[in-house]
C-alpha cells in the first residue's frame, strides 16, 4: 500500500504499514524534499537515526514522547528518552544492548521521563558493556531520582558523566562528541558528533605510480611504501575525505550555539515545535519554528534536516514540511514515530 506525499513538483511515495508483522519496506531511490522517514524494518544500516518519539510536552495518540537512537557504526547513542521509550524500542526492534551511550539535553519530562525504564532494562537484559550517560550537571539530582526511581537489582555499568560547560564529552572510534549550551529556561545542551577526516584513494594516481594489490592496504596502514625504488606517500595517491557530522538540537531559542552545532553537518535533528504562524508562542516558550529550523539548515550547509518535537496542537504535520521547504532546498524529513532516517553518505 503506497501513500504519496507532495510538496510542489516533488513527490515521495512512502509505503504504509499494513500489519504488525515485520515486512520488507522499499525506500525512495531519488532524494525528495521534504521527505518522510521510512518505517523501521529491523534492517541494520551502518549510520541511521531511529525515531522513537516526536511529541513535545505531552504525547498524542500518534506521537510518543521524544526518543532517538543514533546508530553510528558500532555505537548506539540514545538521545532524550521520554516517557514510553522502552516500549517504542520494542516496536522499533531496538534492543537494550544496542545502547552504548545516553545523552540528555535537559530535564523537562518529555526528554527524560523514560530514563528510569531504560536504566532498569539495561540491568534486566544484562547489558555487558559500560553505558556512559551525559546530562546537564545542574540536573544531577533529577538524574539520580530517575535512576533510582524504584527498587531493582542494578547490574548494568551505567557511568554518569555530567556536562557542566561547552566542550568535548567523549571521544572514541566513532569520533568526537561535543556539547554546547542552548538557550532555554532550564540548563540545556545540544550535541554534535564529528567523525575524523579520512583519505579517499585515487585509482588513477595509484596506477600511475604502480601501487596495486596488497601494497595499497599497506600504504593505507603505514602511510608510505617503496615501489620500484621510489617512496610513495599516501598523500601522493589520495585526497582528504571529510568525516561525517551529526547534530542534535532540542529545546532552545535561536542562539549562536544552534548555528555552531549545525555547521556543515550531514544530518541535523532539530526541534520545530511550532509553525511560523505561532512564532510568538515559540519565542515566549523558548522554542523554534519549522521556518527557523530550515533557515538554520540553509545557513549552515546542512545536507539533511530532520524536524521533530511537535506541539500537540498540530494533528497534521504536512505544513511543517511545506514551511521548511520554502527556506531550505536540501532533504527535509518530517519525523514520524517508529521510522528511520539514514545519515546521507559521502563519496567513498
Amino acid at each position: 500500500m503506497i501513500a504519496a506525499y507532495s510538496w510542489g513538483a516533488r513527490t515521495l511515495e512512502c509505503p504504509l504499514r499494513t500489519s504488525t508483522a515485520a515486512s520488507a519496506w522499499s525506500r525512495p531511490t531519488t532524494p525528495a524534499s521534504p521527505i518522510l522517514g521510512t518505517p523501521y524494518d529491523h534492517g541494520v544500516s551502518v549510520r541511521e537515526l531511529v525515531v522513537l518519539g516526536t511529541a513535545s510536552q505531552a504525547p498524542t495518540r500518534t506521537r510518543n514522547h521524544n526518543g532517538y537512537l543514533l546508530r553510528w557504526d558500532g555505537e548506539g547513542i540514545l538521545f532524550d528518552p521520554g516517557e514510553g521509550t522502552q516500549r517504542q524500542m520494542i516496536q522499533a526492534g531496538v534492543a537494550a544492548s544496542d545502547i552504548n551511550r545516553i545523552c540528555l539535553t535537559h530535564f523537562h519530562g518529555d526528554h527524560c521521563l523514560g530514563v528510569a525504564g531504560i536504566v532498569q532494562r539495561l540491568s534486566l537484559d544484562r547489558v555487558a558493556h559500560p553505558v556512559p550517560a551525559h546530562y546537564p550537571a545542574s540536573g544531577a539530582a533529577y538524574f539520580d531520582r530517575l535512576r533510582h526511581a524504584t527498587v531493582f537489582h542494578e547490574t548494568a555499568d551505567l557511568r554518569e558523566e555530567p556536562v557542566a560547560a561547552d566542550g568535548v564529552v567523549a571521544t572514541g572510534p566513532f569520533g568526537t562528541l561535543q556539547a554546547m549550551r542552548l538557550d532555554h529556561p532550564v540548563d540545556t545542551f545540544g550535541y554534535r558528533l564529528v567523525e575524523p577526516d579520512g583519505r579517499r584513494m585515487l585509482p588513477e594516481a595509484l596506477a600511475a605510480l604502480g601501487v596495486h594489490g596488497p601494497t595499497v592496504g599497506r600504504l593505507q596502514r603505514e602511510g608510505w611504501v617503496s615501489v620500484n625504488g621510489r617512496t610513495v606517500a599516501v598523500e601522493d595517491v589520495s585526497e582528504v575525505r571529510v568525516g561525517q557530522r551529526f547534530a542534535f538540537v532540542m529545546d532552545t531559542r535561536l542562539c549562536e550555539a544552534v548555528f555552531a552545532l549545525a555547521d556543515g553537518v550531514d544530518l541535523l535533528v532539530i526541534e520545530s515545535t511550532y509553525l511560523d504562524i505561532d512564532a510568538a508562542l515559540a519565542a515566549a516558550n523558548a522554542h523554534l519554528t519549522a521556518a527557523q529550523a530550515a533557515k538554520v539548515a540553509a545557513e549552515c550547509g546542512v545536507r539533511r534536516l530532520v524536524l521533530t518535537h511537535f506541539s500537540q496542537r498540530y494533528e497534521d504535520l504536512t505544513p511543517f514540511g511545506e514551511e521548511a521547504a520554502k527556506h531550505f532546498d536540501g532533504d527535509v524529513v518530517v519525523a514520524r514515530d517508529l521510522t528511520r532516517v539514514d545519515v546521507p553518505r559521502r563519496g567513498s
